[in-house]
């Protein structure tokens, strides 16, 4: 099965279900994959459709930080049960070892030298590790190991 299949299907649960919050966030997520499909004119693979989830979690978690700096409580609560809602779709996360491994082996693979090499190693990493793992937390890590 798909991952949009196990949306639709996930929908039509929701529907049954009576969920309506859970529903309509399905709903923006299935907008969210067809407009992406309608502006390049492509069907989306199960690794696009993972970078349009990662992209409404990172969407949320910026507006999580808003919230709670205005100090709204319930907004923070509906925009985290979206992230939790979300991250159910995507695959599981690597280990922090896993995913030292994975750079280690780019960084081999690259013949990466400094910071400057940097691109190199992410793009090969990002390929891998896509829905795996935070890319910013990724960067910073290829950095640190860049650097010393």
């Amino acid at each position: 099965m798909t991952l949009r299949e196990q949306i639709t299907d996930d929908m039509k649960a929701a529907m049954r279900a009576g969920e309506k919050e859970r529903l309509s966030l399905i709903r923006m997520l299935q907008a969210a994959i067809k407009q992406r499909e309608v502006d390049e004119r492509i069907t989306l693979d199960d690794a696009q459709t993972l970078s349009v989830i990662e992209k409404m979690i990172k969407q949320r978690k910026e507006s999580v930080v808003q919230f709670e700096a205005g100090n709204r409580a319930d907004l923070v609560a509906k925009e985290t049960a979206e992230i939790a809602a979300l991250t159910g779709y995507l695959p599981a996360q690597l280990s922090a070892g896993d995913l030292d491994a994975l750079i280690k082996e780019a960084i081999a693979a690259t013949g990466a030298a400094s910071v400057k090499d940097m691109g190199k190693v992410m793009a090969i990493v990002k390929g891998k590790a896509a829905g795996r793992a935070d890319m910013g937390a990724v960067g910073a890590r290829i950095k640190a190991l860049l650097a010393g």
